[in-house]
């Protein structure tokens, strides 16, 4: 899962209130219940020490959102302000919220409760142009539409001299330039939307001819289908499971090349070489101070998950020991969940992170202690901080 979404709430000092709420339940007392909810979350932030302005803007907030769309959300605030405030895939398993006043954002149940399925464009394509349209797990939104040449579209069927041969050449540069737009088109809207997976919907002469335009990096993240279309008539609920599919595949494929590059970096350390992965606690702390985390490892029911370490303000002040934190600028070090303070460090230098949700699809060994990373360049293990001053 790609964090720069965290980005608002990794680079901005707390302490931060974290909340996550059920919006799933539809009934003529729905709003009464969740206007208690809102009071009891707010009480309970106020019990664990948050001041009185962020309470109060957080009791608003939660009592007015809508009860519609995804069945949970996640709040995150401080000094007064709703930061961030997110869509879940889930509500908290208990129904009520989950609340918590901490130094830094409380982030592993996000993660838990939000789908790692990533945003889709999909182009419905035909000869004359495409409609965009931006998939997620709470539905489908308008992403635009670009057209390209209207005419000559359509070959004649009959005759065969010169002017029809030129007419049918001019046919088939007008599809191709229109294939052109599209793509460009795409680029734009992939820039634009954040999108991680395209799919090409339409007829496949057309489909192909946008395919084989596309950039090298939207390519390889293009799949097609013969479902949808712009024509009347396409079959539109085909193209949202072949696009929901897509999605699933992704997420699948994704995980499974993580996990697989992190098992082998994992087995091939020998000693005191220079390696590219690291797990446990010390280890992945050296890595964050020094922005080495590409892709963060987690196994949610790892014991080291939830172990105490010390941070500063920033996102990169970060120790095992709380002593070590005033030689990295920050003269009041608080303890932390390690988990919290790895992810606020991840999601800061633009990392991404892997849940493991089945560690029966991998061996509880992995990452040791459930938490572990791939790393940007190689480190030397066994360095202390005291040698990287």
């Amino acid at each position: 899962m790609e964090l720069a979404f965290l980005t608002p709430v990794a680079q901005r000092p707390g302490p931060w209130a974290s909340v996550f709420f059920d919006t799933s339940r539809v009934s003529q007392s729905a709003l009464k219940e969740q206007e208690l909810a809102a009071r009891e979350a707010a009480g309970e932030l106020a019990a664990q020490g948050a001041d009185e302005a962020t309470c109060r803007t957080l009791r608003e907030a939660l009592a007015e959102l809508p009860r519609s769309g995804a069945p949970g959300r996640a709040l995150f605030a401080t000094g007064g302000d709703v930061v961030l405030d997110l869509p879940l895939g889930e509500p908290p398993q208990s129904g009520l919220p989950t609340v918590s006043w901490s130094p830094v954002p409380r982030l592993l149940p996000l993660l838990e409760h939000r789908s790692e399925n990533p945003r889709c464009l999909v182009a419905a394509i035909d000869r004359r142009g495409a409609d965009f349209e931006l998939h997620d797990d709470y539905g489908h939104e308008d992403a635009g539409h670009r057209e390209g040449r209207q005419w000559p579209m359509h070959r004649t069927k009959s005759g065969a001299d010169w002017s029809v041969g030129h007419f049918e050449f001019a046919v088939e540069d007008t599809w191709e330039h229109n294939a052109g737009v599209i793509a460009d088109a795409l680029a734009e809207a992939w820039e634009e939307t954040g999108a991680q997976l395209l799919v090409l919907a339409g007829d496949v002469r057309e489909r192909r001819a946008v395919h084989d335009r596309l950039a090298p990096p939207l390519k390889s993240a293009a799949v097609e289908t013969e479902f949808g279309g712009r024509a009347a008539g396409a079959r539109r609920e085909r193209l949202d499971e072949a696009v929901d599919e897509a999605r699933e595949h992704y997420t699948r494929r994704r995980a499974a090349e993580l996990t697989d590059r992190f098992r082998s970096r994992r087995a091939q350390v020998p000693g005191d070489v220079a390696h590219d992965a690291a797990e446990g606690v010390p280890a992945l702390v050296e890595a964050a101070r020094e922005h080495r985390i590409d892709s963060l490892v987690i196994r949610p029911d790892g014991p080291d998950v939830h172990r105490e370490v010390y941070v500063g303000r920033e996102p990169d002040q970060i120790a095992v020991r709380h002593t070590d934190i005033p030689y990295l600028g920050d003269t009041e070090p608080v303890a932390v969940r390690a988990d919290d303070a790895l992810l606020r460090a991840a999601a800061a230098t633009g990392a991404e992170a892997l849940l493991l949700r089945r560690p029966e699809d991998v061996g509880d060994d992995l990452p040791a202690g459930g938490l572990g990373a791939l790393l940007r360049w190689p480190g030397a293990p066994g360095e202390r901080l005291e040698e990287s001053l």
